[in-house]
């Protein structure tokens, strides 16, 4: 059986991953020529936009055997705005290669990065690139790779001629004095058992390859990063990655013989406006014609059936009849299905959520107003191939919001629903999204027949806070008896169709945002049987719940960013001012000789501000590095969002609404 590698590459924004993804498939053979990010004509890089900007939107997958091993390779996006398109990749990959600019070093979102993949235990590679750039310096980068991102890194050779277009790579062999004393002090450290061989031992150890069999085990468990040098232009150093790929990271032979099992990654619209599946296959094997059902798709009681595979096999996608474990394919057929959704019960997937959340939000908002409909309708589709754009409608004031992680991602939506769909479109101003945390306590409870209830159940909620992080928490504490299980298959499905109904009523708390990090706990509950419905539960839920919340009280806290800025020295009295009017906080600065370090937070709404500003303070020189790190209170007056469910805190309307009809 062939052996699959799913690849991803990975990196700051403008690191070189396309180029090194050009590289590798010219090596592979399946391309003729390294196409050019700058001329637009890369394999990868296909949207129209993509061509235009040079920079990667969407993950692109491309296919190609090296030595045996077939590698679906996902190039990803790397400007943080895109983040969320490479969180969906996650899931569904065997390994990654983090590429890193040998000029720029480890910048904001390679940290993010990197901190992810370690988290998730992913295989890693790290390729530092443009070796052959003036200002490269593999000495610095490889300290910064290890001092920022994680000291279990081991240097797989070394650079001849850096920062001159004839730069070049030199592998270290395995009985390499410097590949042995560097990998054994790795190794000594993440492994005690090759610690005490290693002492015991010594140079029986080190020798027959010992070191490079530890090396292969303790990559694939994502605890040693092995570093490689080179240019993805020139093509230095990229056969001795490729050697790195094939022999370092595990490649899998999925169970064909096993029950189906994938994971969608990636929708996307094919030319008659038909939905496209990106399906990663961890076991067993997918048919044409076979009638399917994904969790969390919508093709009803008897699934969907698949109208065509087509399967990626050396740098084209290939129809075919079936797609097996480990590959990797297009679905046709599926109209209900989702991001995130499974066929079966895979291993992994990318239903979890790994970065962190968009923190602002802008109304999108049509230049002509007879494209109102149609806008709603692109602004779906763009969301079923980004679901973290968080499409919100309100209805009372007719309109749109989209959710954002940056500037860069709102022109791209701007210049994406114009170029095809014809739409024109203005934003108001960009505004962070908070959350809501609770205070205290609350609790509340509607009796069936009491109190002008109108629903036939019983339903009793108690509020309390929980740490930061966790999210929200559904417990039971009612007798059995007390739940209509005639109408729940069991206790558990009772729970999750409560605790769904929850999750979506806290969506928006007292002042419009999310409430997070709570637990709600049933404590009563009644029926009367058989008129006693789902519905009246779900319907008098939110109403139980948010009275309860109205009790326990919340505060509104706003997203910050933690930030690291470079500046000349000499410019320090300038950059203090300008972060105390932005409402940063930083720490104590560090100067050393002409230049300077401050690290601290500021407040999401502040960064693309400072962005603009921090030119004209460092005469062009500040650098600056920000990413997501928390949300505090608010100070002063809380924001609010404007409300767009059914208002479950004003009795009345909310009772106008969920009664309609009835």
């Amino acid at each position: 059986m062939v052996r699959t590698l799913n690849l991803g590459i990975v990196a700051h924004v403008d690191a070189g991953k396309t180029s090194l993804t050009e590289r590798l498939l010219h090596l592979a053979g399946v391309i003729a020529r390294v196409g050019s990010v700058d001329a637009g004509d890369t394999q990868t890089d296909s949207l129209e936009l993509e061509r235009r900007r040079g920079i990667t939107i969407r993950s692109a997958v491309v296919s190609f055997v090296l030595d045996g091993v077939s590698v679906n390779l996902i190039d990803t996006p790397g400007h943080p705005d895109f983040v969320a398109e490479v969180e969906r990749v996650l899931g569904v990959l065997d390994g990654a290669v983090l590429v890193v600019s040998a000029v720029e070093g480890v910048q904001a979102q390679t940290r993010v990065l990197m901190r992810t993949l370690r988290r998730l235990g992913i295989p890693v590679l790290v390729f530092v690139n443009k070796v052959d750039r003036g200002g490269a310096d593999t000495g610095r980068v490889f300290g910064e790779i290890g001092e920022r991102l994680t000291p279990a890194v081991v240097a797989m050779g070394r650079v001849l001629g850096e920062g001159t277009g004839g730069a070049g790579f030199v592998a270290y062999g395995p009985e390499d004095e410097a590949f042995v004393a560097g990998a054994c002090e790795v190794l000594a450290d993440v492994d005690e058992e090759f610690l005490a061989a290693w002492v015991d031992g010594g140079a029986e150890v080190v020798t027959g390859g010992r070191v490079r069999r530890e090396l292969v085990c303790r990559v694939a468990e994502g605890r040693v990063y092995p570093v490689f040098f080179g240019s993805a232009i020139t093509g230095a150093g990229v056969a001795e990655l490729v050697d790195g790929i094939i022999g370092l990271l595990p490649a899998v032979e999925g169970e064909v013989d096993a029950p189906a099992a994938g994971t969608v990654f990636k929708v996307e619209r094919g030319p008659a406006g038909e939905k496209v599946a990106y399906l990663r296959m961890f076991a067993g094997e997918l048919r044409v014609r076979e009638r399917v059902r994904f969790g969390g798709g919508d093709g009803g009681g008897e699934g969907e059936k698949v109208t065509a595979i087509g399967v990626f096999e050396q740098g084209a996608v290939v129809t075919r009849p079936s797609v097996t474990a480990g590959r990797i394919a297009k679905v046709w057929g599926l109209s209900g299905v989702r991001i995130g959704d499974r066929l079966g019960e895979p291993g992994t997937g990318v239903g979890q959520q790994y970065f962190a959340p968009p923190t602002l939000e802008t109304v999108v908002v049509p230049v002509r107003v007879g494209d109102k409909g149609r806008l709603h309708v692109a602004l779906t589709q763009l969301a079923e191939q980004d679901p973290l754009i968080n499409l919100r409608q309100d209805d009372v004031r007719g309109e749109l919001y989209v959710s954002l992680y940056g500037e860069v991602q709102k022109e791209v939506v701007e210049a994406t629903l114009a170029l095809e769909y014809g739409i024109d479109v203005t934003f108001r101003e960009t505004t962070p999204i908070c959350v809501e945390r609770v205070l205290g306590s609350g609790s509340a409870v509607e009796v069936l027949g009491r109190n002008e209830n109108p629903f036939l159940s019983t339903v009793g909620l108690r509020v309390d806070p929980a740490p930061v992080g966790s999210g929200v928490r559904v417990e039971l504490d009612v007798k059995l008896e007390l739940i209509p299980l005639y109408v729940f298959k069991s206790v558990e499905e009772f729970r999750q169709a409560l605790r769904n109904t929850i999750v979506e009523t806290l969506q928006q708390g007292l002042h419009g945002w999310q409430v997070t990090d709570c637990v709600v706990t049933l404590t009563d509950s009644g029926y009367v049987s058989p008129e006693t419905g789902a519905g009246d539960v779900r319907k008098l839920t939110p109403l139980v719940l948010m009275s309860a919340l109205r009790q326990a009280g919340t505060v509104v806290c706003e997203p910050v960013h933690r930030f690291r800025l470079e500046f000349p020295a000499d410019t320090l009295g300038a950059v203090l001012p300008l972060l105390g009017r932005l409402r940063g906080v930083p720490g104590a600065p560090l100067v050393r000789g002409s230049s300077g370090v401050l690290e601290g937070d500021i407040p999401a709404a502040m960064v693309h501000e400072l962005q603009q500003h921090l030119p004209g303070v460092t005469h062009g020189e500040g650098v600056l590095e920000s990413a997501f790190d928390h949300h505090e209170p608010v100070r002063g007056a809380f924001p609010t969002r404007p409300r767009t469910d059914l208002n479950p805190l004003n009795r009345k309307e909310y009772l106008q609404h969920v009664l309609r009809g009835v």
